[in-house]
Parts: C-alpha cells; structure tokens; sequence
C-alpha cells in the first residue's frame, strides 16, 4: 500500500513562491483572494504580527504577476480567467524603519520607491529639482489604464518605531501621506492596491484621499484571511496533530482542543463568530511537540516594548488585568482621531473580540492562554520591579498551590506579597487588589 506523502511545515516561509517550490502546506485561502483580485479595488488589511500577511502579499504577487503558475490543485485554479499582463510592484515599509530623523526617514522612503518602482521601468533623478513624489506621479501618468497592481506590506511599520516621539511621529506621516496621496491623484493607471499593516493609523488613513480605500479588517467575509480555523487544523495538519498527541497519551480531539484553548480564539470581525489560532505557535508547536506549549507568538513581539507606549497608566497597571474591557466600533477603528491604548492593544493582537454588544460596543478579553499567561508575567514583573516570582523567592506558584503544605503555601505568598512594590501600585481598595493578585499568580505560573 502507498504511503501518503507528508508535506512539510511552513514554519517561518512568508513567499508563496518558495514555499509552493517546497512543498510545504499551504492553507488554501485563493477562494478569498478570487473575490479581491477579481475586482478592480484598493484595499486596507490590518492583522496582528506572524499572522501570514506577507504570505498574503507574496500570494497576490505571484497571481498578478504569473497568473496560476504556482496555483495548481487549489480553489482559484477553476475561477481566475483574467490573462492581463501587469505592472506589480511589491513595497516593503519594515525596510524603512530605522532612522533618526525625518531627513534620514524621507532619503529611506525615496530609496525604498525608488528601487522597487525601477523594476517596471521607473527612472528617479536623484539630484533634479523636482521632489521623489513629482517624479514618480510624472512617470505613473504615463501608464495605461488598469495597469499597476501595488502591494505594501507592513505600511505602519515606520511609523510605529517612532510612536512615542511626537514629532518625528508627525513627520513620518507627512510623509506616508504624500506616497498614499500620489496613488490616489492616479488611480486611473491601479488594477489593484492592497494594504498591510498591524496598527490602523487613521492619520494617514482619514485623509480625503483614502475614501476610496476599502477598510476589510472588521469585515465578516475576510475574518479567516489570515490564521487558522479549527477546520482548516484538523483538514491540513492531520498528521502532525497525531505524532503530536501520542506522547501525551490523549486523543487527537482532546489535543486539538488544547491547542485552540492555547493558541486559538483571536476574533478579527465584527459579528464575533469567526475564530483563528495564530499561526506562528501553532506551527512552532507542531515542529516541536516535545516543548509542549511555549509562548511563541508572545515572545516574538516586544509586548513590554508595546507597553511602555502607550498613553494612560489605566492599561499599564496591573489590577487591569482582570477587568473586563469593553470598546466601541468608532474606538476599535479610531474614526474620532488618534488610536486609544485599547484599540492599540486589540489591532497589536494582545486583546481580541469575544463578542459583539448592543451600540455598536464589543466585548474584549485576552485572545488565549498563551496571551493571558504572558500578560500576567508581565505585569508581574512590573508589579515586582521587573523581577520574577522566581527572583523573589515566590517560585512557581501554581505548583506549590497544588503540591504544597498550607504552610509552605503561606510562606511562598507572604514573600510574593512582601516583594510588591507598593509605592508605584498601591493598595487603595483591599477588595479589587485580592483578585487582580490571585488572577495575576495563577495564570504567570
């Protein structure tokens, strides 16, 4: 009898390219891309990090640019017919993230349009009188109709390295705007235009240029673009999820509800109906079984870094971490002005929709186990001035709560408690601090 043939997994591949030629498991989502790339549109995608937005961009790439070369054997290869021949350009903004001032950020920003618009014959003069922008719109003018197919992948990520320096902040999105508004004075030459990014900036993105601009990050039909649905696990990674399992000694099933319970839950639509697992645990997770479940989208994204950006000290302190939180549409989407701390932590991924609420308001809770039990070490160690429980002489404090003499268990939370730093937290209330400490103990362990 034939073996199956095990496909590998496509753990850390973010072009569909290279991983088509490697034959690694693609999740097919081109019934979804069919109905974006079929029409003429621009469009707005923001998604958490490591959720497979630049696979998604590489996807598109390879679509407009070879047709259904790479596609055989999935859903689109029995609806895409456009046979056009396109301009594509891909930009990548994460190129032009490190700088110091908006000097430095405008030279990257012209090298970045520069290099990657020459591909289709754009010539910049670097040292003409006439501005980067000038020139470009002058040469996109000269395009047909329907021509171009742009890309940009991680368009918020100059202006993220700078969130917390005002000014430079306002001159990075000067900037953005002036790139965004040129495509907008020619969209007569665009096919097509999609948009990544994590943060939804409505500074760059409220502008009167961008009413044409399709939001789809709350939109139900694209809430499973990016991630994984319970379904598409079982259907895809059977054979993985049943050499994970037998150490364990538990069913795939059983299994299976672990890793939604730990990875899963992450809700990117409005109605609160469609849940993902992020795809970068799940996938280190099924690599290597045998660390059991490590914290691997967490420990990927700077979720301290995040923290110390954000404006109100409400969201920083810990006894907010067991609170329910609540946000409205307009607020999620920051359509009166600036983002809040809490749509920043919803868009970042850190909180998600559980469920939608009359008035237009959503639910908000910690996506997973995984998130929740980072957040609480997190604020922990702010609760501990950056130390552990470890550090303090506390351990680990779910064990001892399980295995432990009450005596023990006593003397292990009197030390924890000893070790807080009551100046900058504290106790005002005795009844709100019990539990914020007894949630923040049980899940860092």
């Amino acid at each position: 009898m034939e073996q199956k043939r095990i496909q590998n997994l496509p753990l850390g591949t973010s072009d569909f390219s290279a991983l088509r030629l490697a034959d690694e498991i693609y999740v097919d989502k081109t019934e979804l891309i069919y109905e974006l790339a079929s029409q003429k549109g621009k469009y707005l995608f923001v998604r958490p990090r490591r959720f497979g937005k630049s696979l998604l961009i590489s996807t598109f790439e390879s679509l407009f640019n070879y047709g259904l070369k790479e596609f055989g054997g999935l859903a689109i290869d029995k609806l895409w017919n456009d046979e056009a021949k396109y301009f594509v350009v891909k930009l990548d903004f994460s190129e032009a993230k490190y700088f110091s001032s908006p000097e430095e950020f405008s030279q990257r920003l012209a090298s970045l349009i520069a290099r990657n618009f020459s591909r289709v014959g754009f010539s910049y003069v670097p040292d003409s009188a006439e501005s980067i922008f000038h020139q470009w719109s002058d040469w996109l003018k000269t395009l047909d109709s329907d021509s171009l197919v742009v890309l940009v992948d991680e368009y918020d990520s100059p202006l993220t390295s700078c969130l917390d320096q005002k000014e430079l902040f306002a001159a990075v999105r000067e900037q953005l705007s002036k790139f965004y508004a040129e495509l907008a004075a020619n969209e007569r030459v665009l096919r097509f235009v999609f948009v990544t990014g994590i943060i939804r900036f409505n500074e760059v993105f409220l502008s009167s240029e961008f009413v044409s601009f399709t939001d789809l990050s709350l939109d139900p039909r694209y809430g499973s673009l990016v991630g994984f649905t319970r379904d598409e696990v079982e259907g895809y990674f059977e054979n993985y999820l049943e050499k994970a399992a037998k150490p364990l000694s538990i069913s795939r099933n059983d299994h299976l509800k672990q890793l939604v319970a730990q990875y899963g839950g992450y809700c990117f639509e409005e109605t609160g109906s469609t849940k993902v697992l992020a795809p970068w645990s799940l996938l280190n997770f099924l690599a290597y079984p045998s660390r059991a479940f490590l914290a691997y989208w967490f420990e990927t994204g700077g979720a301290a870094s995040l923290l110390k950006c954000l404006k109100t000290q409400a969201v920083k302190a810990p006894e907010e971490f067991s609170k329910e939180k609540r946000i409205s549409r307009s607020e999620l989407l920051g359509v009166s002005g600036s983002l809040s701390d809490i749509a920043l932590l919803t868009q970042a991924g850190y909180l998600t929709i559980k469920a939608p609420e009359p008035g237009e308001t959503f639910l908000l809770d910690y996506p997973n186990l995984e998130v929740r039990r980072s957040m609480a070490r997190l604020y922990a160690e702010q609760l501990l001035d950056g130390r552990i429980p470890g550090q303090v002489g506390a351990g680990p404090i779910v064990e001892t709560l399980s295995e432990g003499s009450l005596e023990f268990v006593v003397f292990v939370l009197n030390r924890f408690l000893s070790a807080i730093n009551y100046h900058k937290h504290p106790v005002k209330d005795v009844l709100p601090c019990e539990p914020m400490c007894r949630s923040i103990l049980r899940r860092q362990g």
